[in-house]
């Protein structure tokens, strides 16, 4: 019985470590349903009891959601962003952005330093975006690109343990972005001196352009909530 009880939890673990791979690696991607029971079981050649305990373990740990009569859908993208995402859903905004600012500013300053070519064309591609998904008042494209642009700031630190941070802080970072961003006057809250300090490797001038931006948008929200 025990040796029994040990191959199975083994086996469900395994499935539990190959769903969470799928997640991580964006082949289910965050907000985007997962395969049914029965194909599951069926393309990992295990039976659906124990697919089930898989996503039951996972839905317990955040990552995924079940939705009755709808299915399972991607929630989180680890442990650490189902915490996080859990903690935010009590937040306020302003703490949210508090943080957010920290996390950017820091940012700016180290992509200065350590940026590539490749990070700076992927930056001002994602400004482009931003940009012209404004112009045309595009609400869910502009906040698509303005999350990809602040995200291509802090990959170009090259710090993991900063960007998987800032990844798991993604989907609150989209609401925050979706509450204030598209309400602000685009001139007010400009993000080309972002990206052209951190293109010409000026640490200070990036950190001093990513703070201007988000006291903007803090100044913003306090003032709408006295």
């Amino acid at each position: 019985m025990t040796l029994r009880t040990a191959r199975r939890s083994s086996l469900v673990e395994q499935v539990i470590d190959q769903l969470r791979a799928e997640i991580a690696s964006a082949a289910w991607p965050l907000g985007g349903k997962i395969p049914p029971e029965p194909v599951l079981a069926e393309q990992l050649g295990v039976g659906r009891n124990t697919v089930r305990e898989a996503v039951r373990a996972l839905t317990h740990a955040g990552l995924l959601e079940g939705r009755q009569g709808d299915g399972t859908y991607v929630i989180a993208t680890s442990e650490l962003s189902g915490a996080v995402r859990r903690r935010l859903e009590t937040a306020e905004l302003i703490e949210i952005l508090e943080v957010r600012r920290g996390l950017e500013v820091e940012a700016a300053r180290l992509a200065a330093a350590r940026r590539t070519d490749a990070d700076v064309a992927a930056i001002a591609d994602a400004l482009a975006r931003r940009d012209l998904a404004w112009a045309a008042r595009d609400h869910d494209a502009f906040v698509d690109a303005d999350l990809a642009f602040h995200t291509a700031v802090v990959e170009a630190t090259h710090n993991r343990v900063l960007t998987d941070l800032y990844l798991d802080f993604s989907a609150a970072l989209r609401q925050s972005i979706g509450a204030v961003g598209v309400e602000l006057d685009h001139a007010d809250v400009p993000h080309g001196p972002i990206a052209d300090a951190v293109r010409d490797g000026d640490a200070a001038a990036a950190a001093n352009a990513a703070q201007a931006c988000l006291d903007h948008i803090l100044r913003s929200v306090g003032k709408r909530g006295t």
